[in-house]
């Protein structure tokens, strides 16, 4: 598992937990609970480093802060 940092939160816009990963660009998920939104920013964040290896983009190191907000 990837130690990145997590960040979720509740968006009034979309009615929905939003979840993203700063560390990866673009790296984000949402559901209707907070464990859904985690549950699907983890299986984002293996999407995000699968396409970047595909393409040979870089993968930023994880910096090992906060792995849930």
């Amino acid at each position: 598992m990837y130690k990145y940092e997590i960040i979720i939160h509740w968006s009034e816009e979309d009615n929905a937990y939003i979840a993203e990963v700063p560390e990866l660009a673009g790296c984000m998920a949402h559901g209707k609970t907070d464990d859904e939104a985690l549950k699907n920013i983890k299986e984002a964040t293996t999407l995000w480093i699968e396409t970047a290896k595909e393409f040979g983009e870089p993968i930023p190191k994880p910096k090992g802060r906060l792995m849930y907000a």
